[in-house]
């Protein structure tokens, strides 16, 4: 089975606009452009553009995976709790007879717009290119094995799999993680000693092979 795809937070929330529109709710991440483009112009909307870049997993119930529902205290039945105020796919508090739902799925319960994993844990690292002096860091998914780590580098360095990649001089297993890898995440640590962790952040350590990777 192919591995999910894992985001950080921070790469949900750059997708903001309308016409570039990721939420994230209950662990995974989902790209609502298609659905926003869909429903251009729709008052229906409106919360969930309000909603663009965040995580709204306060809008759902986490055991069923669908929408929370309240009594309705003037019709007195279950109906989907919205207090963002009503969205698309969900019905109207009273008949109406503009309202279809042959939609199919709702947009929350279908998998075509869901495009990986929240990461549940995101942490930094520090890159060293010991060929250029070169120092990068970056933020990734604790859940990101090294070779998905590579790929997020690759924006700085084209190059990057043309390295061996070592911590404490140790080749690192490319299809392990950090943690695997034995590159420990002591944010507990410092947090509780009052020390900032950026200023030791793990560094791994990049050494140029003899070919150049072709791209």
């Amino acid at each position: 089975m192919l591995r999910p795809r894992y985001f950080t937070p921070t790469e949900v929330s750059v997708h903001n606009v309308a016409n570039d529109i990721w939420v994230s709710f209950l662990g995974k991440v989902y790209d609502l452009t298609p659905l926003c483009e869909k429903h251009k112009g729709d008052v229906l909307l409106k919360p969930i553009l309000n909603s663009a870049g965040k995580d709204i997993s306060n809008w759902f119930d986490k055991k069923t995976g669908n929408l929370r529902t309240h009594i309705d205290p003037v019709t007195n039945c279950r109906v989907a709790y919205t207090p963002q105020g009503r969205f698309i796919h969900v019905p109207p508090r009273f008949p109406a007879s503009d309202w279809a739902n042959d939609f199919g799925k709702p947009w929350w319960q279908d998998e075509k717009y869901c495009i990986g994993k929240l990461s549940q844990k995101t942490r930094k690292i520090r890159l060293v290119n010991m060929l250029t002096s070169q120092q990068n860091t970056i933020e990734v998914c604790s859940e990101e094995n090294m070779l998905e780590i590579l790929t997020r580098y690759e924006a700085y360095n084209v190059h990057a799999a043309s390295y061996t990649w070592k911590f404490c001089g140790t080749n690192l297993d490319m299809t392990r993680t950090l943690e695997e890898n034995g590159v420990e995440d002591e944010f507990e640590k410092f947090y509780e000693l009052g020390m900032n962790e950026d200023d030791y952040l793990p560094a791994i350590h990049l050494y140029f092979n003899d070919d150049l990777t072709e791209h």
